[in-house]
């Protein structure tokens, strides 16, 4: 029986979201292996044995990195090197920070760590927003969804190889792999970081990116070239004008840095947007998602599982992520973000409240069963965060905004997720040393009021193409609307002249033979 072959825009899409899933993979591995260094001997010798409030240190100067970087550092790069060479730039201050963690030894060795984790967050804060960014600005409305979750999909599996080494380096034994075992870990990942750096010249810049800057002619032979075959030319040629149309009605209204930046605030269509993308990227992250993936291991110790057991186990779980993340993708664009985040958002509630009441009834690991039925609604909370929060709050971040504000909006989203990690980070370990399980029933709560915040605050985004997203939030706003792609569609219908005149067409459509040398299909 014959196959169908995917059209030649499909393929370079994929191939393209996949080389970008690559930078993702890196970010998820950095943060992967710290659920492993912070349980491993060499590491716990080399810091003294550091303090819960210590490890707290650790791991949440990290997110003072990263929400530094989202405020200052991650959209100017976006908007003035463009998304491939900010994506650069931030993997870079990355593998700076993983060699000054490594280097963590002597009287300072606590100093270097956070010195270390608080680079790494830098980069991290470039790299976990350029990608998402690319890929939403390259994808078409439909399945935009389904492009921007590969970014997830490359997260999870970095995290999951994260908890298979540090699982595997708990046979590096002797004063060796005491020493170098946590270190190898960390040095890892420069490997691949290194690998994402030299990959990235060699595929296209977003073409909104491109019309932003005014090069009309470059971003005409991308967004052709990138739907090729899967559109016809003049629904390309409509979708650059749309985008161009876009730039330029909120061109008129930029200034400043400072300027630009509180335009976010204090524009009703824009802060109708902008406030709803903070919460959503704070709540992902004061569900409890933080402390699942640095403290899981602890976790599962604590419900009986000795330390190498415990890692293993993580791993597994880190590793069914990767393919409930990948269901995500095909369910995203069918049933709708705002279906995806409450219900995710519901499986997680459940989880964390069975992982509350069980320990109380149960106390002490008296019953095996209590603990295993624990430890299996870690698992489905899990399932749930890749269902939900964790892949569609960052879809829906980076759809929402005008090209224009788009990374600006994007990274000042994402700052509510370190605000709300930097939280949970400290609040974990703390509150588990505290109350025990009882911790459990505050992010339940938690999780509960997120369902009715999300079905019932949040416009459905699902189809809409990047430039009608102004129609959408014009409701809220109170605010006329810009004329998006569809607002062109049904232009072109009353007055059938098409794309805003017959020169832009012909030049957009004239792109299409010299496009090929950006990437071979």
């Amino acid at each position: 029986m014959a196959t169908t072959k995917q059209p030649a825009g499909t393929r370079r899409l994929y191939r393209i979201c996949l080389q970008l899933a690559l930078g993702s993979s890196i970010w998820g591995y950095n943060i992967g292996i710290l659920s492993s260094v912070l349980v491993h001997p060499g590491w716990r010798s080399a810091l003294h044995d550091p303090a819960p409030a210590q490890k707290g240190l650790v791991t949440g100067f990290y997110y003072v990195g990263t929400l530094i970087s989202y405020l200052f550092l991650s959209h100017p790069l976006a908007d003035l090197l463009g998304r491939r060479h900010a994506a650069r730039a931030g993997t870079l201050v990355l593998c700076l920070g993983a060699l000054l963690m490594a280097a963590a030894a002597g009287r300072h060795a606590l100093g270097l760590m956070v010195a270390g984790r608080w680079i790494c967050g830098l980069g991290v804060g470039v790299v976990s927003t350029t990608v998402p960014l690319y890929q939403s600005e390259m994808s078409p409305a439909k399945e935009r969804g389904k492009y921007v979750t590969i970014n997830h999909v490359g997260f999870v599996a970095g995290l999951a190889t994260g908890l298979w080494a540090g699982y595997f380096v708990t046979f590096w034994r002797g004063d060796v792999g005491e020493f170098w075992g946590w270190r190898t870990l960390i040095v890892a990942q420069l490997v691949p970081a290194l690998l994402f750096v030299v990959m990235l010249p060699y595929i296209p810049e977003s073409p909104r990116w491109l019309l932003q800057t005014g090069d009309v002619e470059r971003a005409s032979k991308v967004l052709h070239w990138l739907r090729e075959d899967v559109d016809e030319p003049a629904d390309i040629g409509r979708e650059l004008h749309a985008i161009s149309n876009d730039i330029e009605i909120h061109y008129r209204t930029q200034g400043s840095f400072v300027a630009k930046s509180l335009a976010l605030f204090r524009e009703k269509p824009l802060l109708a947007r902008m406030w709803r993308a903070f919460l959503l990227q704070f709540m992902a992250q004061m569900c409890g998602a933080t402390a699942m993936k640095y403290y899981l291991p602890t976790l599962l110790k604590a419900l009986g599982l000795e330390t190498r057991l415990a890692l293993m186990a993580g791993a597994v779980e880190m590793t069914a992520k990767i393919g409930m993340t990948v269901v995500e993708m095909w369910i995203i664009d069918r049933f709708g973000r705002k279906t995806c985040l409450a219900g995710g958002s519901v499986v997680m509630a459940v989880a964390m409240l069975i992982n509350g009441a069980l320990p109380q009834m149960f106390p002490k690991n008296v019953s095996l069963a209590a603990d295993a039925i624990c430890i299996a609604f870690i698992f489905i909370y899990a399932m749930g965060y890749s269902l939900g929060l964790g892949p569609a709050a960052w879809v829906y971040s980076a759809e929402i905004f005008p090209t224009t504000y788009r990374a600006r909006g994007l990274n000042f989203a994402a700052s509510g997720g370190s605000i709300g990690s930097i939280i949970v980070a400290q609040i974990w370990p703390l509150g588990v040393a505290k109350f025990g399980s009882d911790v459990y029933f505050f992010f339940f709560a938690v999780n509960a009021i997120c369902v009715p915040v999300i079905w019932l605050l949040y416009p459905e985004t699902k189809g809409c193409a990047l430039e009608d997203m102004d129609s959408l939030f014009q409701k809220d706003s109170g605010e006329s609307a810009t004329l998006g792609l569809l607002g062109l569609l049904n232009q072109d219908e009353e007055d059938g002249e098409g794309l805003g005149g017959t020169g832009q067409r012909d030049s957009a459509e004239s792109a299409v033979g010299e496009a090929q040398p950006l990437l071979r299909s």
